[in-house]
C-alpha cells in the first residue's frame, strides 16, 4: 500500500486546548506584574519590619517562579505536540506543571509558617503606614492578575450532537490561578494585620495572619497536588463518560460492553478503548463515529468480539 495516502487513518497527537495561546500570554503578563510587586514587598517588608508584608513578598517570589514554570509548560507542550516519543501527545505537560507548581506552593506555606511562628515570639517594630501602602498596591496588582487569569468557558456544542460534560483539567492554568488567589489572600491578610496593629495596637496579629495564610495556602496546594497526581496516574473519575459510552453501545440490540478504559490525554481530551461483544456486530467506523459524538474523545479504539453462541446477549 506504499502508493496510497494513509493520512485519513492516522491519529493527530495535538490534544492541546485551543485557548492555551491566550492563557500563556495572560500568564506572562501576570509574571511581570508579580515580579515587580515582589521586589517592592520584600524590600519594604525588611525596611518596615512587617512579617505579613514580608511573607506576602516571599510568597509572591515563589509564585513568579511557579508562574514562569506554567509558561514553560505551555511552550514545551506546544513544541512537543508532534513528537512521536510522546505516545499520546504532550497534553499531560499541563498536569505535570500544575503538580510541580503545587509542590512549590506547599514548600512556601511551610516557610511562611516557620517565619511567622518565629516573629510571634520575637516581634519587631513595624512602620505601619509605609507597609500598608505597599500592601494595598500588592492587593491591587493581585486583583488585576486574577482578572487576567480568569478562565473563559466555552459551552457551545454542535447542533444535533449529544455531548457528555466532563471536567476540563488544565492543572497548569489552575495552578497559576491558584497562586494568584493565594497572593490575593495574603495581601488582604497583610492589610488587615497592619490596620489592626496601627489603630488597635494588635502587634501579634501581623505574624498570626502569616500563620493563617500559610495554612490556607497549604490546603489549596494539597488539593491541587491530589488532582494533578490523579491525572498523571490515570486515576480520574470518568464515570459519567463511561456510563454514556456503555449506554450508547448497549442501546443497540444484542450488544454488550465487556471492557472499557478511559484516560486523559489533554486538558480537554480523553482517550478511549472499548471492547464489545455481539452476534451481529456493526463496522468499527460506525461504533467510533457514534462514540465520538458524546464529547471530546480522541484515539478511540474499538475491539469487536463476535459471539458464536445461539442465545442473544
Amino acid at each position: 500500500m506504499s502508493d496510497h495516502d494513509l493520512a485519513a487513518w492516522r491519529h493527530s497527537h495535538n490534544f492541546l486546548d485551543s485557548r492555551d495561546d491566550k492563557r500563556q500570554q495572560r500568564t506572562i503578563w501576570v509574571v511581570w506584574l508579580a515580579f515587580f510587586t515582589m521586589l517592592a514587598e520584600i524590600v519594604c517588608g525588611y525596611l518596615f519590619g512587617s512579617m505579613a508584608l514580608l511573607a506576602d513578598g516571599w510568597h509572591m517570589a515563589s509564585h513568579v517562579a511557579a508562574l514562569g514554570l506554567a509558561v514553560f509548560a505551555y511552550r514545551y507542550a506546544r513544541q512537543q505536540a508532534g513528537n512521536a516519543r510522546f505516545t499520546f501527545g504532550a497534553g499531560k505537560v499541563s498536569a505535570l506543571g500544575g503538580y510541580s507548581s503545587a509542590i512549590l506552593l506547599a514548600l512556601v506555606a511551610f516557610m511562611m509558617l516557620g517565619e511567622s511562628l518565629f516573629r510571634l515570639y520575637q516581634p519587631v517594630q513595624i512602620a505601619y503606614n509605609e507597609a500598608l501602602l505597599v500592601a494595598v498596591i500588592g492587593l491591587l496588582v493581585n486583583l488585576i492578575s486574577a482578572w487576567l487569569l480568569r478562565d473563559d468557558h466555552d459551552h457551545s456544542h454542535e447542533p444535533g450532537h449529544t455531548h457528555i460534560h466532563h471536567s476540563r483539567q488544565d492543572h497548569n492554568f489552575q495552578s497559576a490561578f491558584m497562586h494568584v488567589l493565594a497572593d490575593l489572600m495574603t495581601s488582604a491578610l497583610a492589610i488587615v494585620a497592619l490596620l489592626a496593629g496601627s489603630y488597635l495596637g494588635w502587634i501579634s496579629l501581623d505574624p498570626l495572619m502569616g500563620i493563617v495564610g500559610a495554612c490556607v495556602i497549604l490546603y489549596w496546594a494539597i488539593g491541587l497536588i491530589r488532582a494533578s497526581a490523579r491525572t498523571l496516574m490515570d486515576a480520574e473519575d470518568h464515570a459519567p463518560l463511561a456510563r454514556a459510552i456503555t449506554e450508547t453501545i448497549e442501546s443497540r440490540p444484542d450488544h454488550k460492553v465487556v471492557d472499557l478504559h478511559i484516560w486523559r490525554i489533554g486538558p480537554a481530551t480523553c482517550g478511549c478503548i472499548v471492547s464489545l461483544v455481539s452476534h451481529q456486530p456493526d463496522s468499527t467506523e460506525n461504533y467510533k463515529r457514534q462514540i465520538a459524538e458524546l464529547g471530546q474523545l480522541a484515539h478511540i479504539t474499538v475491539e469487536i468480539n463476535r459471539c458464536d453462541c445461539p442465545d442473544t446477549l
